[in-house]
């Protein structure tokens, strides 16, 4: 398998495609509903959980199975039936069209495969094992979501509010990066790891005051 393009996509307001409506199919659903996506499901049967959501709004449902015009107006694919005929007619169609597609449990179809992932915020860890083995993709993230907890989110907010006053009032390039450096130093990274936010923010913003002054 050649070697993959690591990227994180924009898929707000995008039409995204799901064929199938099983639990690893509704678990893709609400991955992408996270994202801010606008999602159709395709398939002869979906969960309650689906169901449900279709009833109230929150993603288009057609009742039947996977036809090629469903993939009009779509920007990513995602197939996650049982039925390998239908999956390889997905990749087909969407390969054809030049469309982002990924076959759920089968990294040698599609042309994505998605990774495990940690997220914090605005804070996102991705673990990819080029599909040789997703069991260490994800013992591997389950050993990054105890090093990087939910403080991070605090933090990463922030840090984000405060550099963006750092780029607005410091004109000297010098100054600018010793400051942003500062706010990423052991000292302070070793506080957010030990929960200890509130003193982490201090030193943050003890740092910017000396660093202007």
């Amino acid at each position: 398998m050649s070697i993959r393009y690591p990227v994180f996509l924009d898929l707000k307001n995008k039409k995204c495609l799901v064929v199938g409506g099983g639990q690893v199919a509704e678990r893709k659903v609400l991955s992408l509903l996270e994202c801010g996506a606008r999602v159709h499901v395709v398939s002869p049967e979906i969960t309650p959980r689906l169901r449900s959501m279709a009833g109230q709004g929150r993603i288009s449902y057609r009742y039947g199975r996977y036809e090629s015009s469903d993939l009009k107006g779509i920007f990513l694919v995602i197939g996650s039936t049982d039925q390998d005929e239908v999956n390889r007619q997905v990749e087909k169609d969407c390969i054809t069209r030049n469309l982002v597609v990924n076959i759920v449990d089968d990294p040698t179809k599609g042309n994505f495969f998605v990774p495990a992932v940690v997220r914090r915020g605005s804070l996102t860890i991705a673990v990819s094992t080029g599909g040789n083995s997703p069991m260490l993709a994800r013992k591997l993230r389950e050993e990054l979501e105890k090093n990087f907890g939910p403080q991070y989110e605090e933090y990463l907010n922030f840090l984000g509010d405060l550099r963006k006053d750092v780029i607005r009032h410091v004109a000297d390039p010098e100054t600018k990066n010793k400051i942003l450096e500062s706010f990423v130093d052991e000292q302070v990274l070793a506080l957010v790891k030990e929960g200890r936010v509130d003193l982490a923010k201090e030193r943050l913003i003890s740092a910017y005051r000396s660093g202007r002054a």
